[in-house]
């Protein structure tokens, strides 16, 4: 086989991979809710009108060891206990075995249908095979075994071969059940197309094409077994299976067996986990290479959400995920905990903290960026920025002392010091981060306090430019400061911070008496430029060319915000997470093609997905090109948005939890003032004390 043809096979493959990846779970829990309602509905029927089901459990559908009014209680007890279950993926095998049960009484003494055959048939597949990712067991799965629980250990062990040796005769049967009902049509496509399942030869694709074909009263039954074979496979028990060995026989790199890596194989070193270090080490999963991450936290952390671990939203755990995890099914992947402090080129080599070196063959610095002050730098322990988990903690202690130091306080000056925020910075963080103070005042922390109501606080969001968002259209950057006007926030454009001390700050020549002060003005690259002893732009970028590698060293790459690309059709790239995501996935196409030897890529080009901002509980304003959202429909396309991107199922479902409690009661779980008791360092505190505390115009 050439190589071309080769190339295209296993692209192929890892794209049907992926396809089968991401629809496994959702059809999974499809064919769950599917059933669960089907029972559900029946039971509800049956409690509505007792007679009758009386009737049917005597004259339409009797069991002979079973008395009828047993017998109809315990069908509808069935139909209403076991569909929660079943939905939930929760004790699934345990559910499933009774609802099969009913629906055999039901073939075979009532009325047989083939919708009662196709619900056995999935009933049967869930009893041996359990629920997908999307489920509760699958989340205890891994803890049970091991647990005090009696019996946990054996009966994992028992389900695990029940899996292992009932799994191929279940989906075999499947295929034969689907092949029978095809098969009545009796035209010539439906007996080939039944004689293909048989035999289990092109399943997937027999599958995908009969999806198309059957009818609209099946829509609810025959497509979702048609789906499970297309899916998951016709199972061991096939001719696909067969073909499927000997090719991974004769082509292991086809099949997905990818052969051990030489110990001088290429070295990829990755400085990073961020949006598009990770991207980059994803990219070479399947790449000839060694592959070592280099960061010096242990997670990975979704940026965009920081802003509410800030306000008490949110956990830092919730938003977190620890990058070996992320990392810990591929298999030429390596991860390591350390900070780099250099590197030395010529040498191709990595510098650790610690003295430690990390030799590379190509080298990708995806190491983003960190809050920048305009070259007042000794603002920073006064308004801290918002970048790292650390920062965030650090906000939130400071909020939430602010309003425990304005309890404490009788002077009413003071009192009102301590209860002004001023948040710098008009873009998307700032917005946000004023919009969740103000209402956590108004709503978080409402009936807490005695001597002090916390909806008095006043938030001002400071922003030099003409406007809010000034990457928005204007008329979204309008919605956005009468949004936040609405939440009772002072907006202040056009006005520049002069000064900042522990008593306030100065705003384009006005005094405000603020004892909080948080940063989202501006950012600046990590000193990778420096690193490299390449010149950096003003924010200290480092510039790159089409393919995403430094100038003048070819095996050298810097993607997101450490790096200067103008492939935004000529335009700077924006610093945002898509941009990471796409040049990370970029330059492992780039290193890739390198490595085996095929021509490079197209240049580097940014896609914008469009743009997001929140204000509030329930608005936001959205940008995807033409097409703008304000308010409520913008605010729920934020969240989905948001929870999608978040790494991993368990932080997925814990911040929509989260959300819907807060969004019901509000009420915000996380308020934890950690650290020290103190409020935050002071290196003003020795300078004049403000006399008089001036409100903003």
């Amino acid at each position: 086989m050439g190589d071309r043809l080769l190339r295209t096979a296993v692209i192929t493959r890892d794209t049907l991979s992926l396809a089968r990846k991401a629809a496994g779970p959702a059809l999974d829990l499809a064919v769950r809710l599917w059933l669960a309602q089907a029972f559900w509905v029946s039971g509800i029927v049956k409690l509505h009108d007792w007679d009758q089901a009386l009737y049917l459990a005597r004259s339409e559908y009797p069991v002979s060891w079973l008395d009828p009014v047993a017998a109809a209680w315990t069908g509808a007890g069935i139909e209403l206990l076991c569909p929660p279950l079943l939905a939930l993926g929760l004790a699934t095998r345990l559910a499933a075995l009774p609802m099969l049960a009913l629906v055999l009484v039901a073939q075979f003494a009532y009325r047989p249908l083939d919708a009662h055959l196709v619900q056995a048939a999935l009933l049967t597949r869930l009893m041996v095979m359990g629920a997908g990712s999307l489920s509760l067991d699958r989340r205890l799965a891994r803890g049970l075994p091991d647990s005090a629980l009696p019996f946990a250990k054996p009966a994992a062990y028992l389900l695990k071969a029940v899996t292992r040796h009932g799994g191929p005769v279940v989906h075999m049967a499947l295929r034969l059940l689907l092949a029978g009902i095809v098969a009545r049509s009796a035209s010539p496509v439906a007996l080939a197309c039944a004689a293909l399942l048989a035999l289990g030869l092109g399943s997937r694709l027999v599958a995908l094409t009969l999806v198309g074909l059957v009818t609209a009263g099946a829509a609810l039954s025959l497509p979702l077994l048609l789906g499970v074979i297309a899916v998951f496979g016709p199972g061991p028990l096939s001719l696909d299976h067969i073909i499927g060995r000997a090719i991974a026989r004769r082509w292991p790199r086809l099949a997905g067996v990818t052969p051990p890596l030489p110990e001088d194989a290429p070295h990829v070193v990755v400085v990073g986990g961020g949006f598009g270090g990770l991207a980059a080490a994803r990219g070479l999963a399947q790449a000839p290479c060694r592959v070592t991450l280099i960061d010096r936290r242990n997670h990975h952390l979704f940026q965009p959400l920081l802003y509410q671990v800030a306000t008490a939203s949110l956990s830092p755990a919730d938003i977190a995920t620890p990058i070996r995890s992320l990392l810990r099914d591929q298999a030429n992947a390596r991860v390591l905990l350390g900070r780099v402090v250099g590197v030395d080129t010529d040498a191709r080599t990595v510098r650790l903290e610690d003295g430690r070196t990390v030799p590379y063959d190509h080298l990708v610095l995806a190491t983003g960026a960190r809050h920048g002050y305009f070259g007042r730098e000794e603002w920073e322990p006064l308004a801290p920025g918002l970048k790292k988990v650390e920062d965030a903690t650090e906000i939130r202690r400071r909020l939430l002392l602010a309003f425990e130091e304005a309890e404490n306080s009788d002077d009413p000056d003071l009192r009102r010091a301590f209860l002004t925020f001023v948040v710098v910075g008009g873009g998307p963080t700032g917005v946000e981060l004023a919009g969740a103070i103000a209402e956590l005042a108004r709503h978080g922390l409402m009936g807490e306090f005695r001597a002090i109501d916390p909806a008095d606080a006043r938030v001002l969001l400071v922003q030099s430019a003409p406007r809010l968002l000034p990457t928005f259209p204007e008329p979204l950057s309008a919605k956005a400061a009468a949004s936040l006007e609405s939440l009772g926030v002072t907006v202040l454009t056009g006005s520049a911070v002069e000064a900042v001390d522990g008593c306030g700050v100065t705003v384009s020549g006005t005094r405000i008496a603020a004892r909080t002060v948080f940063w989202a003005a501006g950012v600046v690259a990590s000193p990778a430029a420096r690193w490299l002893g390449v010149a950096a732009d003003r924010a200290g970028r480092v510039p790159v060319g089409p393919d995403l590698s430094v100038p003048g060293l070819p095996e050298v790459f810097a993607i997101g915000d450490t790096a200067l690309s103008h492939g935004w059709d000529g335009q700077p790239v924006p610093g945002l997470a898509p941009a990471a995501k796409q040049g990370g996935a970029h330059v492992a196409k780039v290193i890739r093609a390198r490595l085996e030897g095929r021509p490079a890529p197209a240049p580097f080009r940014y896609r914008h997905a469009g743009s997001l901002a929140t204000i509030g509980r329930k608005a936001a304003v959205a940008e995807f090109g033409r097409v703008r959202l304000t308010g409520a429909a913008a605010w729920w396309l934020w969240g989905v948005v948001h929870i999608l991107f978040l790494s991993g199922m368990r932080n997925r479902l814990g911040v929509a939890v989260e959300w819907f409690w807060a969004y019901l009661t509000l009420r915000r779980g996380t308020r934890l003032i950690t650290g020290p008791a103190e409020r935050a360092p002071n290196p003003a505190a020795a300078a004049p004390p403000v006399p008089a505390l001036e409100r903003a115009s």
